[in-house]
């Protein structure tokens, strides 16, 4: 039997509703409030150091916790799973924004108007409006770059010259002669990219049949001569003890912590020919910072992006402890005469433009879970697991 509600119990769950409305508004105000003193950054290792962080901490009397991931996809992987709800920032390579956060409303546009003018003091290739920072409209402001450099491969200039090196480019895990003298790092995306460029093909595009089996055959080939599976400073160590003679995947990002210690022999280098556009076989990577699409959204988030902008951030984020890495902001004199000559050595300035131009941006592969399971089989197979 259906109940007739009289005009007194509407005007009592009306008001029951009332209460309960504003009780939650309080709340919501309350955690907006708390919100205005918090910050959470996903992020590459650099961002989550003190040195950056503690000033801004100090500044804003804020509690900012940073957590550092050294895989893109697993990052944007987490803000699928919910985890917008409790980041503030994302960083990551450059055509994530772009092409996937955006797309799939993870990440929200910044104001071009406040930022844009920071892209006018950034290096030449980053005037805007700087493609990866913006929407496929070119509409919206996407992010914020600084972080930047070649990405291909490490050696010891005392085993193998730069010249060689550079020549040889991708063949040097083709030559049977190599096999035990090199150390792979593990970073599944950019050693996915690299398998198919040592297997002859272009990584960013959809792989036929023929490709595929050829980047089978080349992943069991890679990982069954490598002497060394490991980290940044297990690659490092190896090089400069002489038990490897270059390591992939690796550059500026990896092998300026041991630059940095005067070991001026490890060197990233980048190939002068490839299979990708223009016969380029280097690749490259950028990184770009977003607001995550939080609903509570820290209004420290855009605080946090100009902050780093400034020079003297922009050069500790450039030597944060971990690695060492160029940034846009080097563009700026102000920026620029902060790094001593040692630092532009572990950097390797000297080459920079040469080999940033000899390289392919960082993109997407668009079969990578395919090949992903494929060079995880044969790691595993090549250590026995």
């Amino acid at each position: 039997m259906t109940k007739q509600f009289s005009r007194r119990d509407l005007l009592k769950t009306a008001g029951a509703g009332a209460v309960a409305l504003a009780a939650g508004s309080a709340l919501g105000r309350k955690a907006w409030a708390a919100r205005e003193t918090e910050l959470n950054i996903l992020c590459w290792e650099g961002y989550n150091s003190a040195q950056v962080l503690d000033p801004f901490r100090q500044s804003k009397g804020a509690t900012v916790k940073a957590e550092s991931l050294t895989n893109d996809p697993t990052m944007i992987n987490r803000l699928r799973a919910g985890e917008t709800n409790v980041w503030d920032l994302i960083n990551v390579n450059n055509p994530w924004a772009r092409k996937i956060m955006y797309p799939e409303k993870l990440i929200k546009p910044l104001d071009r108007a406040r930022f844009e003018p920071y892209f006018d003091k950034m290096m030449p290739a980053f005037k805007p409006p700087y493609r990866w920072a913006m929407s496929d409209d070119g509409k919206e402001l996407l992010g914020m770059c600084q972080r930047f450099g070649p990405y291909s491969f490490v050696v010891n200039t005392d085993k193998v010259s730069r010249a060689t090196a550079e020549d040889q480019g991708w063949d040097l895990w083709n030559d049977a002669a190599n096999a035990g003298k090199y150390g792979v790092l593990e970073s599944d995306d950019w050693n996915v990219f690299n398998i198919c460029l040592i297997a002859g093909f272009d990584p960013f595009r959809e792989h036929n049949d023929a490709e595929v089996a050829k980047f089978t055959e080349a992943a069991k080939r890679v990982f069954k001569g490598a002497k060394v599976v490991g980290d940044i400073a297990t690659m490092n160590q190896a090089l400069i003890s002489g038990e490897i003679n270059f390591h992939m995947t690796g550059g500026t990002y990896s092998a300026s912590p041991a630059r940095a210690d005067g070991n001026l022999n490890i060197r990233g280098v980048t190939p002068k020919k490839g299979p990708m556009a223009g016969g380029k076989g280097g690749v490259s990577w950028i990184e770009v910072t977003s607001t995550v699409n939080n609903p509570q959204l820290s209004p420290l988030a855009t605080q946090f992006l100009e902050y780093v902008q400034h020079p003297e951030v922009a050069h500790t984020v450039a030597f944060a402890e971990g690695t060492f890495n160029p940034v846009a902001q080097m563009a700026n004199p102000d920026c620029f005469k902060l790094f001593t000559k040692e630092e532009l050595d572990a950097i390797q300035w000297d080459s920079l433009e040469e080999e940033m131009n000899a390289s392919i941006e960082y993109d997407i592969v668009p079969d990578y879970d395919k090949l992903l399971d494929i060079m995880t089989a044969a790691k595993r197979e090549a250590s026995g697991g």
